[in-house]
């Protein structure tokens, strides 16, 4: 009997730890062009278990999660309104005495595009490019 007791208290202490989530901001940028669209995302995202707010600027399309939830799980649910959705792709820029790393003509103003995002497919570039052009590549150029 004991042994039934201490096992179901068991399963319920590991529940309560897996039900645990830490609490997550997640900015996305959601494509609205009226009212309907942004009730639309904004019903979806708010029916979620564990959100706690849910903020939109159409003007910027920025959609802002607040709550216990996972990050993943909010960028499928707002894929499933229809939308087209990204996580929020830009980053403050403050810094007026140097160029801006990304320049994006869409970007909200005082933001540039999140660099380090498109930075790791140009590394394995180099390489490629590098080897067009050598000896021992067999399928390369035979103008050199």
């Amino acid at each position: 009997m004991g042994a039934v007791v201490s096992a179901l208290a068991g399963a319920s202490r590991e529940r309560q730890s897996r039900r645990r989530k830490q609490f997550h901001t997640v900015v996305l940028k959601v494509r609205m062009d009226c009212d309907g669209c942004e009730l639309k995302v904004r019903n979806t995202l708010a029916k979620m278990r564990g959100v706690e707010s849910v903020e939109i600027n159409r003007k910027q399309q920025k959609v802002t999660v607040q709550g216990f939830v996972e990050p993943q799980r909010v960028l499928r649910r707002a894929q499933s309104t229809g939308k087209r959705v990204e996580l929020w792709p830009y980053v403050p820029y403050t810094n007026p005495y140097v160029a801006p790393p990304v320049y994006d003509k869409r970007a909200p103003a005082g933001h540039v595009r999140r660099v380090d995002a498109l930075i790791a497919p140009a590394a394995g570039r180099e390489e490629d490019l590098a080897t067009i052009f050598s000896d021992d590549n067999l399928n390369g150029c035979s103008v050199m």
